[in-house]
């Protein structure tokens, strides 16, 4: 597989955390939307071995907890009778720990329902 140069690999996900969508991000750039994805997932899966090596041992007196609601591909009403239960399809809820001073995400987790 062929490795996107580090400055359009930069310019993806600068376009990304300033909250422009997969879609405008791969007008904007000139790459496909499967490149994007790809990326996001491999960002993704460093962010999170980064998290679980790094951020432990946490002693905060000041944790504040959120959810956050979303859904993948259809809201949960529209999924159909052959992709009910199915990952992917449906509600998704995002549960994150954050320390209220730092501004620190302790932890997080995602749960489809």
């Amino acid at each position: 597989m062929r490795r996107l140069p580090k400055s359009t690999r930069t310019r993806i996900l600068a376009a990304l955390v300033e909250g422009n969508s997969i879609a405008s991000t791969c007008r904007l750039v000139g790459v496909a939307k499967l490149t994007v994805l790809r990326l996001l997932e491999e960002v993704g899966e460093a962010c999170t071995a980064f998290s679980d090596r790094f951020i432990t041992g946490i002693e905060s007196p000041h944790v504040q907890v959120d959810e956050m609601w979303g859904f993948c591909q259809q809201k949960q009403k529209n999924v159909s009778p052959e992709n009910a239960g199915v990952l992917g399809y449906g509600n998704v809820w995002t549960y994150i720990a954050i320390d209220s001073r730092s501004k620190l995400v302790i932890t997080w987790r995602v749960r489809a329902s």
